[in-house]
């Protein structure tokens, strides 16, 4: 079936960095427009960015933009999340998802149809 794996997560101090790579099976991510999302402890699910089938339009959260970036390598069948200068409230389950590609890309969690199962990413102060 399709899978979606996320891996890169892990425990970074304030003003740190990660990178996240989510990487598919089963799904070639070149037809769909990819997103990740992300979940605090004891909130729900938020969008966090998202990138277009060909990779020429994003879209991020008010809260990550100028310090996340989203990209992807279809050949390697991956897509990555480029994490900086990262702050405590970030610290989420971090999750990725793939959708059909739209005019406009997806901020909702209704409009991705594959999900991973998330990578934990913690920022102590």
């Amino acid at each position: 079936q399709v899978q979606l794996v996320e891996t890169g997560g892990g425990l970074v101090q304030a003003g740190g960095s990660l990178r996240l790579s989510c990487a598919a099976s089963r799904l070639t991510i070149s037809y769909y427009d990819m997103g990740w999302f992300r979940q605090a402890p004891g909130k729900g699910r938020e969008f966090a960015a998202a990138i277009s089938r060909s990779g020429g339009d994003t879209d991020y959260a008010d809260s990550v933009k100028g310090r996340f970036t989203i990209s992807r390598d279809n050949a390697k069948n991956t897509v990555y999340l480029q994490m900086n200068s990262l702050k405590p409230e970030d610290t989420a389950v971090y999750y990725c998802a793939s959708g059909p590609s739209r005019r406009r890309l997806g901020r909702l969690e209704n409009e991705y149809g594959y999900w991973g199962r998330g990578t934990q990413v913690t920022v102590s102060s």
